[in-house]
């Protein structure tokens, strides 16, 4: 009777026995997690709280930037300073922006789009030698070419005027463009286009028809990345216009003072809050697009 008694408690202590090196391996497993989750809310603090903070600084009056600490919160909801950024100047340097980049973006995306096609979709002779000659542009130091450009777009009658900053975006864009969506066109099957070829579908087809609707999270994710790039230029923008109605968001807040050279800085942090915010939000909206299409541009089919 004790040695039927004895076995079941043999096997007690042998489970007990062999749970104290599991609790003591995912306790040592949490511990070892405390410096990540420490790092990644430093990391938050970072991003987040420069957001913040300019958001708080667009709703001071001049009184508080002149007599309260920076880090002060604000006493009150001062909504006329984007009244007054936007009456001062920050429509029109929106205006000139959106009229600047989205005509860049609509001929990035075409050029790169049909250029990528016909280099990695319709194999000829030399395809690859083009396709490293676009490449090459990528490494065009911009700091090299800005006196040359300056130099043309002022014998052509293109300084002041939108075109110098289309032109430019535009050329800018091109070489990552078309490398990045060749890419994305080497993960579309062949076998898709083959029997699309079969069917009867000329060139053209195949390419609005067929091989588009299939790169079309490439096509986002290149629109967003030379969105973000073109949208916050200050380098062409600062050489290629000097007049104040030609200005973009980027010159246009470099410039952003109030009467006799003051600089406001309520409406000031406003203007620069009315610029960030809603790209991030557009970003926000579409980064899972953006990381579908990367991993869509990674594989090859």
């Amino acid at each position: 009777m004790s040695q039927t008694l004895a076995k079941p408690l043999d096997k007690k202590q042998v489970s007990v026995e062999n749970l104290r090196p599991k609790r003591r391996e995912s306790i040592g497993h949490q511990l070892a997690r405390i410096p990540v989750w420490v790092l990644i809310g430093l990391l938050l603090v970072v991003e987040l709280y420069p957001l913040l903070w300019l958001l708080l600084s667009s709703f001071k009056t001049s009184d508080e930037f002149s007599t309260g600490a920076f880090w002060a919160l604000p006493a009150g909801l001062a909504w006329q300073n984007y009244s007054l950024a936007w009456t001062s100047g920050i429509s029109t340097y929106f205006v000139n922006s959106i009229l600047a980049v989205f005509p860049s973006l609509f001929l990035v995306l075409v050029i790169s789009l049909a250029a990528s096609f016909g280099l990695e979709v319709m194999k000829w002779r030399g395809n690859n030698l083009v396709l490293l000659a676009f490449l090459g542009g990528v490494m065009v130091p911009t700091q090299m070419v800005l006196l040359p450009l300056f130099t043309m777009y002022f014998q052509a009658g293109l300084i002041n005027t939108r075109w110098a900053l289309i032109l430019t975006y535009t050329a800018f864009s091109l070489p990552l463009s078309v490398f990045l969506m060749a890419g994305f066109f080497k993960s579309v099957p062949r076998t898709v286009i083959e029997a699309a070829v079969l069917d009867g579908a000329s060139i053209f087809q195949v390419f609005y028809r067929v091989a588009v609707p299939m790169v079309a999270n490439g096509l986002v994710t290149i629109g967003l990345v030379n969105f973000f790039f073109l949208w916050n230029d200050l380098l062409f923008s600062l050489t290629f216009i000097s007049s104040d109605n030609q200005r973009t968001i980027q010159t246009g807040l470099l410039n952003f003072t109030g009467q006799y050279g003051q600089v406001q800085w309520g409406p000031t942090f406003a203007g620069v809050a009315l610029t960030v915010f809603p790209t991030l939000i557009v970003y926000l909206i579409l980064n899972q697009q953006v990381i579908k299409g990367l991993t869509a541009g990674s594989v090859k089919g």
